[in-house]
């Protein structure tokens, strides 16, 4: 659905353009765009390696599993219909300790396995459980401390203070996910008394 939507939206600006005389202006802009896109990817690639890789070593040590074994406690009350033990805890785990780092792109594969685990789980495979839906709100709002691609998209764009951000990030991430869990938990408890 988002692909017909963006499909509409450049048919359209393609369209104007050529109604109103500026098929050179989206011409240059596409040209303009995909060079940024290809110098932004190269000035974040040592970046995200570097990350991915002490994140990769982290893992390997065992750190990550140590981060997780201190969080699961937390996590059983977040999802209360897990079994204790089951192994879907230990990479939901591993996902809000790499978001934590601010590595999204390094929690993907955390994340789509503990998705894995928890279809295990699922009596109804056609229907999101709970443990779903809340594993999904925790992740989207983004548990994160130091947001390292956006400091590192700072420092790229000549920011003099590129960590001032990190107390507002750490803020607005609390925010949401103290505000998506309250509203997971309002709803999973009128859906549970119906």
């Amino acid at each position: 659905m988002v692909n017909i939507i963006w499909g509409i939206f450049i048919i359209i600006g393609i369209s104007y353009s050529i109604i109103t005389g500026n098929a050179l202006v989206i011409n240059n802009e596409i040209i303009a765009s995909g060079k940024a896109a290809f110098d932004l990817i190269l000035d974040m690639m040592p970046l995200l390696v570097i990350w991915m890789g002490l994140m990769k070593i982290a893992e390997k040590s065992g750190l990550i599993k140590k981060i997780a074994e201190l969080m699961t406690p937390i996590l059983s009350l977040l999802f209360p219909k897990i079994p204790r033990g089951h192994e879907s805890i230990g990479y939901i785990a591993s996902n809000v300790a790499v978001n934590m780092a601010g590595l999204g792109s390094a929690a993907t594969p955390f994340g789509l396995k503990a998705m894995q685990k928890l279809q295990e789980l699922n009596p109804d495979k056609k229907r999101a459980t709970t443990s779903m839906i809340t594993f999904l709100v925790l992740n989207t709002s983004g548990v994160t401390i130091v947001p390292t691609t956006i400091i590192s998209l700072r420092m790229m764009y000549g920011s003099a203070n590129p960590t001032i951000i990190i107390p507002t990030c750490i803020l607005a991430t609390i925010c949401a996910g103290i505000g998506g869990l309250t509203l997971d938990y309002i709803i999973r408890r009128k859906n549970d008394n119906n």
